[in-house]
Parts: structure tokens; C-alpha cells; sequence
């Protein structure tokens, strides 16, 4: 039987606010237990909520950038559940009346430009968190985390599978760290998805029953989580079972999905305004102020960077998904009359080697761009090669020293003078006849070793491109 999965993602950002939505704590991550739960947060008799302003302009910007409708009047709701994360035995979030609605993101799927539209963003206090395993028997909950802004983006069921999931999840990801409305902190759990996952019968209309698999957070476990329940739910499907409609946590060392809890309906939770908290109310003063504020969306910088630099398509994403990425490419192009692809190639490759190995961001590199267009300038006027070009950026890593100062102590200037070159090239014809000859025969592959075994004579120094001419002048002879 073929089957057609269905997928929509909720993705919970966490706003860049330094205080909670509705209390002035701090949102900052790492500190103790619970010593940044303030009355408010804990729900203590006697304290009332008050919106923190900053979240409504971050959520305005969200909505501009996703081209949704922003709505002029929104409202608060209670979101009744007994849980222990949760002091107020509800979570304070949005429910009839979103502060955006109707957005599209537009995705790579299959090398295709495909529109998944948003249903809406809401805004949302979160939980606490329960803390397994500190104490015999029990578990502890840390309110830290109680209180912090988050804005809810809830897709459409318009994804087909794992990938496009993948790439939904990205690209929003891209667009909310590069409108600096979310600091992209997977690990910290700024950015985390709930996935929505059903299957039906090829052709069928009616939707099959969903689960939902909760706080994935990393693009990794969101493909190996959906890809894992749509498995389950076929065996299930054929073999003539039914899928129960639940949430169900995803457990990366097994790589499965488990049953967390039978999956609610909005009923269940008994939605109702929040009587503490007023409407929000927004202008178009207040849309245009949030819009003159807004950066060079992801989509509109890749594209730049094809028109105007050359680049692929693969090349332009790299540097333009990471808003910190593309201000180091873009002080790098400010500051020299290289060529584009070729400063966009060491990035990419070279300099993004580097930050991997030593776990780190572009941000915190040791290598500025202006250090990185001098070493260029280098290699581009064949002063050294680009193999000792790629020695030198890691020593510059390590030391800090100048390129200058690097070249000098490690003796790594290119030798281009034939004059100087014509001894070592005299000494690998005579050395490796049969290699020679061979060439002579039409064997043409034979040249490329050749120089490098003058370039392996002179420690790496020698212009591989004078050597090459070098050679064939005089093996043609």
C-alpha cells in the first residue's frame, strides 16, 4: 500500500528579551535553580502580570518578515493544564486571537522553491522544568525558565517528509537568528520543535490521525524523529491497528519515539481570556517603526550575493543563513578588490575548517577579516602558495602574529624565479627518466607528478604554474 505523510511543525522561539513577558526577571541562561523565579513567575496570591513590551515589537518583526497579517487587537488566554512545571496550574499564551496570522516561508524541497504557509505565531509564557535524577525518588523543578517569552510558529500540515521538515525548520531558524528576534540556541533550548505527524493513503482527503512528537532540538533529531513515526505508524496502519492520537517524546540513543501522554484537543485545556491582562493593541506607527528596523532578509541576501558576487546558490546560503557569517564576508569585500568567489571560498572552506575544529563561531574567530584579505592578497599575488596559504591561517590562529612575520619565520615565500627553479627542475627530469619518457609516449598525466616532485624538492615553495611551464618547455623539447 502507498501511503502520504502529512507534517506540521510548532516551533517554539525564545524571544531576545533580557526580562521574562510578564515580570522584570532575568532570562539569562545558567544560573542556579530557581534564582531567577521571582513572585510573579511562581504564581504567589497577591501578583498580576505585566506584558513586557520588547516581546510584542519582536513578534511585529516576525510578522513583517514572514509577510503575515498583524493584528491590531490580540488577546491573552488561559491555557488550563495541572502539571508540575507549571506554578499557575495554567500557561498564560494566545488562543482565539494570535498577534499573527496567515504567513508563508518560502523552502528549498527538492531543489524547488516551495511556499508552506504559517497559520499563525502566538505568544506564550514558558514552563519550568522538571529535573530527573538530583534526588532519590523525587523530581525537582527549576522555575528559571517559568515566565520566558516565546513565540509559537505553527505551519500548516503542508510538508511531505523528513527533509522538507528539515528544511523548514532551517530556514525559519536562518530568518529568526538573522532579524535577531531569537538567539538560535539549540542547546539551550531557545529554538526547539514539536512535530506533527500523520499518514493516509495515497489519494485519500481525510487526514490520518496525528501524533505529536515533542521538544526536539536539534535539525538532526527532527529528521530521525519524523522518519522514525511515520515508520511506526505504517507497521501499525498495516498490520491493521490504529493510531492513538498522543504526544510522545523522541529518545535519540534508542532512536525511537515513546508515549509521553494521550494527545489533548484545545477543548481539553478550557481555553479562556486572561482577565489580568488587557488586549494588545497595535498601530500601523508601531508596524512601520518595528519595519525601518528590520535587516536584509535571509532570502533577499542569498539572492544579492548570486547577482551581484557570482555565486552559487550553495555558496550565497553559507554565507548568508548566518547573519554573523555574512558581516565577516561583508567587511572582507568592503576592505579588498579580491575576487568574491575566491574570498567566499576560503570562508567557506579554510576559515569554517578551522571554526569546527575548535568549536566556535565566526564570531569569536581569531582571524579578522582584514587579517584574512592581507593572507589573500598574498596568495592572489602568488607571494606564497595556497597550501602554504592554508599553513600560515592556522598559525595565524594560534599566534595572532601578522601574515608578514608568519611568512618570514616559517620561509614560505613562493619561488617564481626560473632562474632559481631551472636546478631543481634539471634534477627531477634526470631523476625519473622512465617517467619522462612515458610522458613523451602521450602519457600527459605524468606531468602533474612531476611538479609535484619539484614542489616536494623545494619544500613546497616553488609556482607550481611556472614549474608546470617550466617542465613542458622541456619535455616538448
Amino acid at each position: 500500500m502507498l501511503w502520504e505523510t502529512i507534517i506540521g511543525l510548532e516551533v517554539h522561539v525564545q524571544l531576545a528579551t533580557k526580562s521574562k513577558i510578564f515580570s522584570g526577571a532575568s532570562t539569562s541562561y545558567g544560573a542556579s535553580a530557581n534564582e531567577q523565579a521571582c513572585a510573579v513567575d511562581l504564581a504567589l496570591p497577591g501578583t498580576l502580570p505585566v506584558l513586557n513590551e520588547r516581546v510584542v515589537e519582536l513578534a511585529i518583526a516576525l510578522g513583517l518578515a514572514i509577510d503575515g497579517n498583524i493584528a491590531s487587537s490580540s488577546t491573552f488566554a488561559r491555557k488550563n493544564y495541572f502539571y508540575p512545571d507549571s506554578p499557575k496550574g495554567y500557561q498564560i499564551s494566545q488562543f482565539e486571537d494570535p498577534i499573527v496570522s496567515n504567513g508563508r516561508l518560502k523552502i528549498v524541497a527538492e531543489n524547488d522553491l516551495k511556499i508552506i504557509n504559517i497559520t499563525r505565531a502566538h505568544l506564550e509564557e514558558d514552563a519550568g522544568k522538571s529535573v530527573h535524577g538530583e534526588y532519590t525518588d523525587v523530581t525537582a523543578i527549576d522555575f528559571n525558565r517559568a515566565g520566558t517569552p516565546l513565540l509559537e510558529i505553527v505551519s500548516e500540515p503542508e510538508l511531505k517528509n523528513a527533509k522538507e521538515a528539515v528544511s523548514y525548520l532551517k530556514e525559519l531558524y536562518y530568518l529568526v537568528t538573522s532579524i535577531g528576534i531569537c538567539d538560535g540556541n539549540m542547546q539551550e533550548g531557545s529554538f526547539r520543535c514539536d512535530a506533527n505527524i500523520s499518514i493516509r493513503e495515497q489519494g485519500a482527503e481525510v487526514l490520518g490521525t496525528r501524533t505529536e512528537v515533542k521538544n526536539i532540538n536539534s535539525f538532526k533529531y527532527v529528521e530521525k524523529a519524523i522518519n522514525f513515526e511515520v515508520l511506526r505508524q505504517r507497521e501499525v496502519l498495516e498490520d491493521g491497528g490504529k493510531i492513538s492520537q498522543e504526544t510522545r517524546l523522541f529518545d535519540p540513543e534508542k532512536n525511537e519515539t515513546r508515549v509521553m501522554r494521550t494527545k489533548e484537543d484545545a477543548h481539553d485545556y478550557r481555553y479562556f481570556p486572561d482577565p489580568d491582562l488587557p488586549p494588545i493593541l497595535i498601530n500601523e506607527a508601531q508596524i512601520d517603526k518595528v519595519r525601518a528596523t528590520l535587516p536584509e532578509l535571509p532570502w533577499d541576501k542569498r539572492a544579492r550575493y548570486i547577482a551581484k558576487y557570482n555565486l552559487s546558490l550553495d555558496e550565497a546560503s553559507m554565507l548568508a543563513n548566518d547573519h554573523s557569517v555574512s558581516n565577516y564576508f561583508e567587511k572582507c569585500m568592503s576592505e579588498s578588490k579580491l575576487s568574491p568567489k575566491f574570498i567566499a571560498r576560503w570562508i567557506i572552506g579554510e576559515l569554517f575548517s578551522l571554526l569546527n575544529k575548535h568549536s566556535t563561531t565566526i564570531s569569536s574567530s581569531q582571524v579578522s577579516p582584514t587579517s584574512l584579505n592581507k593572507l589573500l592578497e598574498k596568495i592572489s599575488r602568488k607571494e606564497i602558495s595556497a597550501n602554504a596559504g592554508k599553513r600560515v591561517l592556522e598559525i595565524m590562529w594560534e599566534t595572532l602574529h601578522d601574515v608578514d612575520k608568519i611568512i618570514d619565520e616559517q620561509e614560505l615565500v613562493q619561488i617564481s624565479d626560473d632562474s632559481v627553479l631551472q636546478q631543481s627542475v634539471d634534477e627531477i627530469v634526470n631523476s625519473f627518466p622512465q617517467q619522462v619518457q612515458e610522458y613523451k609516449n602521450g602519457k600527459e598525466k605524468i606531468l602533474g607528478f612531476l611538479v609535484g616532485q619539484v614542489l616536494k624538492k623545494t619544500k613546497g615553495k616553488a609556482n607550481p604554474e611556472i614549474v608546470k611551464t617550466m617542465l613542458e618547455r622541456i619535455l616538448k623539447a
